[in-house]
């Protein structure tokens, strides 16, 4: 599709998203509304037209804008982060593994008709062990700083059960996917998270399923034992570096990225680079939600993302990207926090960054989000370059 049809196409398609959330949306909780959309899902991926269909749709509304990233060659610059397609949450393994063989059961969905859709997304994140996650109302939005936030709990089939779920579609997989692996909550044996990581990772590599990219995700502010401790040196060295000695031991090049909190200090945020670096990581995610009091009770935290995270999460690429121009690091910065259209894509851009992670702009811009970011993108390097010339002339 010609560049200007598909602008105007993706700016009657945001216009008629931003009528949708205003007049039917947004006048239901946000909890009411993901689950409604996990149901669409499920739906979708009972239809057997429904992922050539996404896929024509992609095609037709998403630029290339190929980028090599982390390690990785991506067809486009957006990706959605982890956190949507991670699927059910179950009591116990035993029961996560009977599921995955109830046919027509889909304990992960999302898996397909995303990707399609989308591009380039990570799944999970996936725990050791399966997660109930929390309880009740785990979702909210703030339309007017554009904002969400949540406390779900680390809620997942466990990683052995989504392994197995996975292989079973593996010729349907995407052409390029993350597998986020997170640590198990309230665990402090920093030794006990190693065996937790790594059979993992082994769950996938032996199933088959070999992602574009894994990512360890070092906090998970959204359940009630948020393991923010395991950002220091010495776990982080010792975590990251098991990870990517197993992949060598396997001869298997599949980079490892690393995602982080925001609201670190400085000296941490310059320790944790060097850790990277040293240990062969190839990108830092900047970063995971920021812990604030829940909407309905004061007394639990809840994970901040969109608009009112995107100052935080630009600091910290800030400072990241300062201590690998300072250092020369070979580790690549993906930004993640409030990239809700082309302005705030921007800011991240401005400071080196090459690709960046969404999640909340899907709330506020509905499925296309990514592509009318791109477009925006497009238009502001249009009036940047008439201008230019303009000067010069």
């Amino acid at each position: 599709m010609k560049p200007g049809l598909r602008s105007l196409l993706l700016r009657g398609i945001d216009s008629a998203c931003q009528s949708l959330n205003k007049h039917f949306i947004f006048r239901q909780p946000a909890q009411n509304a993901h689950d409604s959309a996990i149901n669409l899902l499920r739906l979708l991926e009972r239809m057997p037209f429904s992922a050539p269909c996404c896929q024509r749709l992609h095609r037709l509304a998403f630029p290339k804008t190929p980028v090599d990233v982390g390690g990785v060659r991506l067809a486009q610059r957006l990706i959605l982060a982890a956190g949507l397609i991670k699927g059910d949450g179950f009591g116990d393994e035993a029961d996560a593994l009977r599921a995955v063989t109830v046919e027509g059961h889909n304990i992960i969905p999302g898996w397909c008709v995303l990707p399609a859709l989308l591009g380039p997304v990570e799944f999970g994140s996936f725990t050791r062990q399966p997660r109930l996650g929390n309880p009740g109302a785990v979702i909210w939005r703030d339309a007017e700083a554009r904002s969400t936030q949540n406390r779900v709990g680390l809620r997942n089939p466990g990683a052995r059960a989504a392994a197995r779920f996975l292989a079973g579609r593996r010729g349907q997989l995407p052409a390029e996917f993350g597998i986020n692996i997170a640590l198990t909550p309230g665990l402090d044996d920093i030794d006990q998270q190693e065996r937790d990581v790594l059979e993992s990772v082994e769950f996938f590599l032996d199933s088959n399923v070999l992602p574009s990219w894994f990512t360890l995700n070092l906090s998970c502010p959204n359940t009630e034992d948020d393991p923010q401790g395991h950002q220091l040196e010495a776990e982080t060295r010792q975590l990251c570096g098991a990870f990517i000695e197993r992949l060598r031991a396997r001869e298997l090049e599949i980079p490892l990225w690393v995602k982080i909190s925001p609201g670190l200090a400085g000296d941490q945020y310059r320790v944790l680079m060097r850790v990277f670096h040293d240990v062969g990581v190839k990108a830092v995610i900047a970063t995971n939600t920021l812990a604030q009091p829940s909407p309905e009770d004061d007394s639990i935290q809840a994970g901040v993302g969109g608009g009112e995270l995107h100052p935080e999460s630009l600091e910290a690429v800030r400072q990241l990207l300062a201590e690998k121009s300072r250092k020369h690091y070979s580790v690549d910065v993906i930004a993640c926090g409030g990239i809700l259209d082309g302005a705030s894509f921007r800011q991240y851009q401005s400071l080196g960054v090459k690709a960046g992670q969404y999640w909340s702009a899907l709330v506020y811009r509905g499925p296309f989000a990514a592509a009318i970011i791109e477009s925006e993108l497009a238009r502001y390097d249009h009036e940047f370059e008439a201008v230019r010339r303009e000067s010069l002339a």
